[in-house]
């Protein structure tokens, strides 16, 4: 029995390549335009096939594909070359993208990629602070910063009586300064472990982050007062002095028998009343 030939088996050859990008951290501020570059070395003649994608997380998605942008880019994006050009970019263009290029070529399939990360720079927004309006001397006081919009996360800066608060490092300055609150600038928190009355004032609190203006929320004030404990003690005898004399009032009502004449009048008056519709009901019958 003739037994033909083994079938050979043939392999694409697959080699890489060197993809080169201008600058692999961009950064563009929101509503400008980005540039994402991606260079290689092949000649003009060769066919090549050009991909970009996004990758988020573990989720990746096309963002140029079979010669045209899908998604949000479909309208603001252009080729530059294998590059592209973002135009009016927004926080939500920010992430990590790939450039993808593969081409035929005698020693098989040639490919190579190079990855980008776009940041979106964001100018703050008018932060929120909370600041109590009065504090008792002597208990933990926190006044809180925050906003969400920047990008990079913004930082924090309070001021107590139009003048900026040191940043407690133990040294230099801030330690001979005496300083009896903790100020965190990348939280926007400023602690007081012990407040005083020497803590009495107007506060404000600005965030900035390097990008647009630095932006500030409205001056609040706190009132920090001694604790009155000789009000207290006034104010305790006050009412145990009251509830004294509704004591006595109401035993004294009882030895006169205002209680017992009440009960009294109400219990003929409901005998009187029954014996008239008794006599009601009876002439009815009758």
């Amino acid at each position: 029995m003739w037994k033909g030939c083994p079938r050979k088996k043939w392999y694409h050859k697959v080699t890489g390549i060197a993809i080169e990008t201008d600058n692999k951290n961009v950064k563009a501020e929101e509503f400008k335009e980005a540039i994402l570059s991606c260079k290689h070395k092949f000649s003009k003649g060769m066919s090549l096939r050009i991909e970009w994608k996004k990758i988020q997380s573990q989720e990746v998605s096309f963002v140029y594909y079979n010669g045209e942008f899908t998604g949000d880019l479909k309208d603001r994006a252009e080729m530059l070359n294998t590059g592209i050009r973002i135009r009016n970019v927004t926080r939500k263009d920010s992430g990590t993208y790939r450039c993808e290029i593969s081409a035929k070529s005698e020693e098989g399939q040639r490919l190579g990629e190079a990855t980008i990360t776009l940041t979106v720079l964001v100018p703050p927004t008018t932060p929120i602070c909370v600041v109590p309006n009065s504090a008792m001397t002597g208990t933990v006081v926190e006044l809180s910063c925050k906003e969400a919009e920047g990008s990079p996360p913004s930082e924090y800066q309070w001021y107590k009586n139009g003048v900026a608060l040191l940043e407690k490092t133990g040294t230099g300055s801030a330690r001979t300064a005496n300083i009896t609150y903790t100020m965190n600038k990348k939280s926007g928190t400023l602690i007081f472990n012990t407040v005083s009355k020497n803590d009495t004032g107007e506060y404000f609190c600005v965030a900035s982050n390097g990008i647009g203006l630095p932006q500030k929320c409205s001056m609040k004030r706190m009132q920090v007062d001694d604790l009155n404990v000789s009000g207290i003690i006034a104010a305790v005898v006050i009412v145990a002095l009251v509830m004294a004399l509704c004591g006595l009032g109401v035993l004294y009502a009882q030895k006169k028998g205002y209680f017992t004449k009440e009960s009294s009048s109400q219990k003929s008056n409901s005998q009187s009343t029954s014996e008239k519709d008794f006599k009601h009901t009876k002439s009815f019958v009758i």
